[in-house]
């Protein structure tokens, strides 16, 4: 960090307090798309939201089950659960 400037140092910083709330909002987004997708983009999208849970810390279990489920709604109820627990 010596290398960088302090400004950037802050914004650096401010990046990583505000992480669970960018991959949270990542999260949601990738929902969104889902709702969309067909096919190949469809199975991709759920490759993203399989880490984008892992990053935010679901359970494998329940991955699985919402992946078994192929239900955008499902997703979309976990992120309402998931920003709940942060407020």
């Amino acid at each position: 960090m010596a290398d960088l400037t302090p400004y950037q140092q802050r914004v650096i910083k401010r990046y990583y307090d505000n992480l669970d709330t960018i991959k949270l909002q990542r999260l949601a987004e990738l929902a969104t798309e889902l709702y969309l997708a067909e096919g190949k983009k469809r199975q991709r999208i759920w490759d993203y939201l399989v880490a984008a849970m892992r990053q935010l810390g679901v359970s494998q279990a329940r991955i699985e089950h919402l992946v078994k489920q192929d239900n955008p709604a499902l997703i979309a109820e976990l992120v309402k659960e998931l920003q709940a627990r942060r407020d």
